[in-house]
């Protein structure tokens, strides 16, 4: 599990303004981010836009992401939605050549049970050749995966770790005070990394690390004393990159920053005239 310690980066897809796939853009992306000190790589997360693209864009980017990796760090591949049927098929018809584990949203819109979400991830752990790591983030899925169903799902062998977005550090404590000891707690917002870390995280996939991977290394791997410095420097930019929905700051950032374009894809727009000027004078020196 070493692997997935530290900074896991939840990569953008850069877009062309024409809307296709910029391949050229995510190999800076990709080689920016291995480069500052990322530890792995999250393909096709929801800051990929995932939901925008086709399956054969996904399995495009996929295989454009292994290639530009080289090898270099472990790959964590977005796989998961809100019909489990729907997605024991595409793990069935999915190539894990160069997959190191999959990160799964819990079902979004349906609004399942606490019993409904168990179920859920346990076929899919079950059907997965390689390991899971469960995500909650009830903030896009409206329903929260409770820390109890957590605890149950950290039993089953091929479930490793949960990214945390809830943003609730209590029930993140009583995850931590009760997981097995391999399993990985994983922070899904960047600002509470330290504080997650402290109860007994092991990092972050993080939105902001695409423009600031150095930035992240020193929050996962420095001292507490220097952990806690660097993420303060993200308190002015972190709200930014939701105010109009992630990615579209993280991606009028990176544009900013000369790594790759701002398009989004509708529903998506890209970053309204306010922001970016909010967001260019809030740039972390």
């Amino acid at each position: 599990m070493l692997k997935f310690k530290g900074t896991g980066v939840a990569l953008i897809t850069p877009f062309h303004e024409d809307l296709s796939i910029d391949f050229d853009g995510l190999k800076r992306v990709i080689n920016h981010v291995i480069e500052g000190g990322a530890d792995y790589l999250v393909v096709q997360g929801t800051t990929a836009e995932s939901a925008t693209l086709s399956k054969n864009e996904k399995t495009a980017v996929l295989k454009a992401a292994l290639e530009y990796n080289a090898g270099r760090l472990p790959i964590v591949y977005g796989l998961g939605g809100n019909n489990t049927q729907s997605v024991l098929e595409e793990i069935a018809t999915t190539d894990f050549a160069g997959i190191d584990a999959i990160l799964s949203v819990s079902p979004y819109y349906n609004k399942p049970s606490q019993a409904g979400i168990l179920a859920h991830y346990t076929a899919i752990a079950d059907a997965s050749p390689v390991p899971v790591i469960l995500y909650n983030v009830p903030g896009r899925t409206m329903s929260n995966v409770s820390y109890q169903t957590t605890l149950s799902l950290a039993q089953h062998l091929n479930i490793i770790g949960m990214k945390e977005a809830s943003g609730d550090l209590s029930q993140c404590m009583r995850i931590a005070s009760k997981m097995p000891e391999d399993f990985l707690l994983i922070s899904g917002d960047d600002i509470l990394t330290p504080s997650m870390n402290v109860i007994g995280g092991s990092g972050v996939i993080s939105v902001l690390a695409n423009a600031y991977p150095g930035l992240f290394k020193i929050i996962c791997h420095g001292t507490p004393e220097k952990s806690k410095e660097a993420a303060f420097k993200l308190l002015d930019i972190n709200p930014y990159m939701y105010e109009e929905s992630n990615p579209v700051g993280l991606k009028c950032l990176m544009n900013l920053l000369g790594i790759c374009g701002d398009a989004v894809r509708l529903p998506l727009v890209k970053a309204s005239k306010g922001l970016k000027e909010n967001i260019q004078a809030n740039m972390i020196k």
